[in-house]
């Protein structure tokens, strides 16, 4: 059987998708990119906000639509917040909650009746991740988070929190290092809760992950900044942990943080900013803000503004603020007037690509070790201009010979220049 696997939101999601590819690989079936020859379609949904649970109807209609004769599977957390509505779609023939994931694969062959046949199965993920046209893995530690921010859902969707095994982790990472995955990013609900059920912590796993295998680089998926220890800034002194880090902030007003019940107030931020690009140079710290949030005054919106401009940050996600059904924040007063949130939103857009073009240039004339991506665009005949990510996670690209190809490969690069887009150089 072939089997097709979509996803919308997370990294998270990135990575339970790579999970059960591996296990359907391993009873004897293939995953394809195209949708049209595929007998089972599984969809990983979102519901972040309510944008993205809309999405995620909208991916099951079309799927449907585009293959009607394939059995549709829907997880996820639209489809565990919205399960019912998720069972009436058209095409719907499985509904999977995010707490019975793990048995997706098990109970997708079983509940629809599709033959296994392990005799003809691959290596676990041995066609996955490079079908898919991928050089690095997602690799899922824990799941379920302890905190409750007044505007996440997410926390509801997914449950409490749990955490795989340390020896579990590390023989995946070295099952894909073999398989030629030179790069990995650990990714959670709650990335820093992990061992929080087990006595494990995340320091120490890092730590295992560096001693027990050869993985070329380890990155870190989003991490919430008020659990950064003194022992986890010291992780950054062996090169393979890439110096880069995703921390939400999500305002920049620490009257606004409260009532989102952020456990982080601006000067502690600050500080870990700081301490970051001093202990290592052109660290790159990226984040998350939300805009419009209840009973945002103009006044806590010029203080996030500022406070913003003062990180300088290497990329931020922007959010407009979307009432939640089920979160607290749906329910307080001062709600900000949608033609504010859109002025705010631009102007942080604005504010944050110039940010990032400023740190792009501050890192021309520097050599990295860069992973070249499968991307190739043709310059001319005898040329094509190809695509990777620095240690920091910069986008940057050189142009090659057409018949050479350096795919999957790190090299060492130095930057020359910056488009609107990513940095230019060469391969030393």
């Amino acid at each position: 059987m072939q089997i097709h696997l979509k996803t919308l939101g997370c990294r998270l999601n990135e990575a339970e998708l790579e999970t059960w590819a591996q296990a359907f690989q391993a009873q004897g079936h293939s995953v394809t990119q195209h949708i049209t020859q595929a007998q089972l379609v599984v969809i990983n949904s979102c519901a972040v906000t309510q944008d993205a649970a809309r999405k995620s109807r909208q991916l099951i209609r079309r799927i449907h639509r585009e293959n009607p004769q394939a059995k549709l599977v829907v997880s996820g957390c639209y489809a565990t917040l919205n399960q019912q509505e998720a069972q009436a779609l058209l095409g719907v023939d499985l509904v999977i909650s995010n707490k019975d994931k793990a048995q997706l694969v098990e109970r997708t062959l079983s509940t629809l009746s599709f033959e296994s046949m392990p005799e003809m199965a691959t290596e676990p993920s041995e066609i996955a991740l490079f079908t898919r046209g991928r050089q690095r893995a997602f690799i899922k530690v824990q799941d379920g988070c302890r905190y409750r921010c007044t505007f996440c859902i997410v926390t509801v969707a997914r449950g409490e929190e749990v955490s795989r095994t340390r020896d579990e982790i590390i023989a995946e990472i070295n099952a894909l290092h073999a398989q030629g995955i030179n790069e990995v990013i650990l990714t959670g609900v709650h990335l820093g809760g992990y061992g929080s059920d087990n006595g494990e912590n995340l320091v120490s796993l890092i730590r295992a992950i560096l001693d027990n295998t050869a993985i070329a680089r380890l990155r870190l998926g989003s991490l919430e900044p008020w659990e950064l220890t003194d022992d986890f800034f010291a992780l950054f002194d062996n090169p393979r942990l890439m110096p880069h880090l995703h921390l939400p902030l999500q305002s920049g007003a620490d009257s606004v943080l409260r009532r989102m019940a952020r456990r982080c107030k601006t000067q502690d931020y600050a500080d870990i900013v700081t301490r970051f690009r001093t202990q290592i140079p052109h660290f790159n710290i990226t984040t998350d803000i939300i805009v419009g949030f209840p009973g945002e005054t103009d006044e806590e919106w010029q203080e996030s503004i500022d406070f913003i401009e003062a990180c300088q940050f290497g990329h931020i996600h922007i959010f407009t603020y979307s009432p939640r059904e089920g979160t607290k924040a749906a329910t307080l007063p001062d709600p900000v007037p949608h033609d504010i949130k859109k002025q705010r939103s631009e102007t942080l857009h604005a504010l944050a690509k110039k940010m990032k073009h400023t740190f792009y240039t501050q890192n021309i004339g520097h050599a990295f070790d860069v992973l070249w991506e499968g991307q190739r665009d043709i310059i001319d005949s005898n040329t094509v201009r190809v695509f990777g990510y620095t240690p920091n996670y910069l986008r940057v690209a050189c142009d090659i010979a057409a018949n050479a190809s350096i795919e999957n490969t790190l090299t060492a690069y130095k930057i020359r220049t910056v488009t609107s887009d990513y940095a230019l150089g060469e391969v030393c």
